[in-house]
């Protein structure tokens, strides 16, 4: 069986997503969105890449703050169905992990539904959680159409 490769995505790697899996992202991706989430500072986008198709992806962000370290949110994990069970997405926040350490990044934080059970499972069993999840409550604004 091939070796599944992990890989983070910089500007000029856009022709990579032009073969991905069912279910990897929500939506399908959209080139001009894709070129400038991969031009912008601090944005990562890491890739599963199975004999050249795309399986899995994980994306995040490195947050600055004035007044405390730097953070890296995790935003999104997705690994195409017919590929999970296989330790890619661990493979995957291990690599937002590196990268966010290689940042100077304190912390690393995300969130999920409560009833994404395969997700939860997934960041409970890591060693670095510093602590039981957290609840909160999250509030999401329509800022309208055209915002790339």
């Amino acid at each position: 069986m091939p070796s599944i490769e992990i890989r983070r995505l910089r500007s000029g790697d856009e022709h990579l997503l032009d073969t991905v899996a069912d279910d990897v992202f929500d939506e399908p991706v959209d080139h001009a969105r894709l070129t400038a989430c991969l031009a912008s500072p601090g944005h990562l986008l890491f890739v599963a890449l199975d004999e050249g198709q795309v399986v899995a992806q994980a994306a995040a962000m490195v947050h600055r703050h004035p007044d405390k370290p730097s953070e890296l949110y995790v935003d999104e994990v997705g690994v195409s169905p017919a590929w999970q069970r296989r330790g890619i997405a661990n493979r995957l926040v291990d690599a937002l992990f590196a990268a966010g350490r290689e940042l100077g990044c304190a912390e690393a934080w995300l969130g999920t539904e409560p009833d994404n059970l395969p997700a939860r499972a997934l960041y409970e069993r890591r060693k670095e959680p510093a602590g039981p999840a957290e609840t909160f409550v999250m509030y999401v604004y329509d800022l309208g159409e055209g915002s790339r």
